[in-house]
């Protein structure tokens, strides 16, 4: 956000990051209100965390629906919703295989993730690149479109194949963020499974898209050199935390954090930040949160535990 948006006025409650028109904006809430500023790399920002921590409510086609009973979530957790909007929230369902077809159209897509990590999903073809962006997919294609049930038949034939994985960890996303290798080699690994699946699903139900481009996500999450060697996750916010420094480039949903010369960056996925009430840090150093360190493994071979 910018110092307008790293300063909100009292009442604005922290909605998450999200991607619109393939621009990163952190997203605030109050009552009907909505605030959202575009994240660059070089932002500075002071956030003061305030309780109790709200559920988000439920955003749908038709705009953002605030959670009608105001419920309290965990103020250490992920879930930004409380159940009854979990289970009105049609995306859960989608994920959830809750919805047989809704006559929508959707798209078949390979996301990389780091060499070996690869991911075979679906979206909704109107949300175009979305999915991808906020999954922190380091490069992706599209193989195939259609009706819901012939894509989802589809996304099963590839992972029950054992070409790609229907669900990946975030710690395995962000194990991938280390020693991401030269473009040449991350087209070669996708083009490669983009072939492969291709094969694996003539005849199908779907039309086919062989002629989608391979795009890289690289640059644009600031991961040409890697991640930090080493930086300090945060695992969970609490009343009173204060989180201050200078962005770099957003991942996906998560956020690094530089806040001095000598220390670590902080990483921060915004989904622990969404339900809580931001002011002005004034000028408060980082404390308040519990973290863990993550370091760059020596051995590049170890990778495999993460799965």
């Amino acid at each position: 956000m910018t110092s307008s948006a790293t300063r909100p006025a009292p009442g604005w409650t922290a909605t998450g990051l999200r991607w619109q028109g393939g621009r990163p904006e952190l997203t605030a809430r109050n009552g009907a209100r909505e605030h959202a500023r575009t994240v660059t790399t070089g932002t500075p920002v002071g956030w003061l965390v305030g309780g109790p921590r709200r559920c988000t409510g439920v955003r749908t086609s038709g705009g953002h629906h605030p959670c009608p009973f105001a419920a309290e979530i965990d103020p250490g957790g992920k879930a930004v919703q409380c159940p009854s909007c979990q289970d009105a929230d049609p995306g859960l369902a989608l994920a959830r295989d809750q919805v047989l077809d809704n006559g929508r159209t959707y798209r078949l897509y390979l996301a990389w993730f780091g060499p070996g990590v690869l991911k075979v999903g679906i979206t909704a073809e109107r949300r175009g690149t979305t999915r991808l962006l906020e999954q922190a997919a380091l490069g992706y294609t599209f193989v195939g479109r259609g009706p819901l049930p012939g894509v989802r038949r589809a996304e099963l034939t590839v992972a029950q194949a054992g070409l790609a994985r229907e669900r990946l960890t975030t710690r395995t996303k962000c194990g991938g963020w280390w020693g991401v290798p030269d473009p040449a080699a991350r087209r070669h690994e996708l083009a490669e499974l983009r072939a492969a699946v291709l094969r694996l699903l003539s005849g199908h139900a779907i039309e086919l898209l062989a002629d989608e481009p391979l795009a890289d996500h690289v640059d644009l999450f600031g991961l040409g050199a890697g991640a930090p060697p080493l930086y300090q996750e945060v695992t969970a916010l609490g009343e009173g935390a204060a989180l201050a420094g200078t962005l770099r480039a957003p991942v996906g949903r998560h956020l690094f954090l530089d806040t001095g010369p000598t220390d670590p960056p902080l990483l921060l996925d915004t989904r622990l930040l969404t339900g809580w009430t931001l002011t002005a840090a004034g000028g408060r150093p980082c404390a308040g949160f519990e973290s863990e360190p993550r370091r760059r493994p020596d051995d590049r071979g170890a990778q495999g535990a993460l799965f």
